[in-house]
């Protein structure tokens, strides 16, 4: 096969390969036979989804034990975008029999991976969730978003000046709206909205001592929003 022939050949299997993800852009079928595994309830037990990107998928990587033996179910997909959660949230949070969702969601719209979006679109979609949670009785924890200097994959974007405003925007929709806030930021924020080295392993993804610092906060937020 001549070179033009082949280069000709991966444009239109990368095109194609485009069009296939481009018709589940919401990614229902990363969780689909998941979903349809879980098994019942015992009794008295209370599902909790993590609905969030690479850094709640990554959490199950990196410490499986924390959701073991619990009704934790985590539903992160990286890379994902706050637009793409709220297209899924029916599919991943109620179908599933949820009592409680922490969403934490946002860094990759600041980073442009689906697109430009603003802090404003942003949080809309963040109570966009949290309101058909609450319609249907799934209680609600919003995180903030996690600190990061700068995205190794897209710099120059500024989440350290972009993530501190949009956790105060969060954090005043969530108080104003009887919705627990968990503040993650300032646990792990090194002083110049940047995270503490130690816990991450690029400026934006977790280590292991990243993830442990988060795990008592949000079991700790979760007694309170059942209590």
């Amino acid at each position: 096969m001549k070179r033009n022939e082949r280069l000709l050949m991966l444009f239109f299997m990368s095109l194609l390969m485009t069009q296939l993800h481009a018709q589940d852009w919401p990614n229902f079928n990363a969780f689909k036979a998941a979903n349809a595994a879980l098994p019942p309830l015992e009794e008295a037990q209370q599902r909790v989804v993590f609905m969030g990107n690479s850094i709640t998928i990554g959490w199950l990587d990196s410490h499986p034990e924390f959701f073991e033996n619990k009704p934790y179910v985590n539903r992160g997909i990286s890379g994902q975008t706050t637009p793409q959660m709220l297209v899924r949230f029916r599919t991943d949070v109620l179908a599933i029999d949820a009592a409680a969702v922490v969403i934490l969601a946002g860094t990759n719209d600041i980073a442009g991976n689906t697109g430009p979006s603003t802090l404003e679109m942003i949080l809309d979609n963040i109570k966009s969730m949290t309101e058909i949670a609450q319609a249907n009785d799934v209680k609600v924890i919003l995180c903030s978003v996690l600190p990061a200097y700068d995205y190794p994959w897209r710099p120059g974007m500024d989440p350290h000046i972009k993530i501190p405003k949009l956790n105060a925007m969060i954090k005043d929709y969530a108080e104003k709206n009887n919705v627990f806030y968990l503040d993650y930021f300032s646990a792990l924020e090194d002083g110049n909205n940047g995270i503490i080295k130690e816990y991450t392993t690029d400026g934006v993804h977790l280590t292991l001592k990243g993830y442990q610092i988060m795990e008592p906060l949000v079991e700790n937020a979760l007694q309170r929003v059942f209590n």
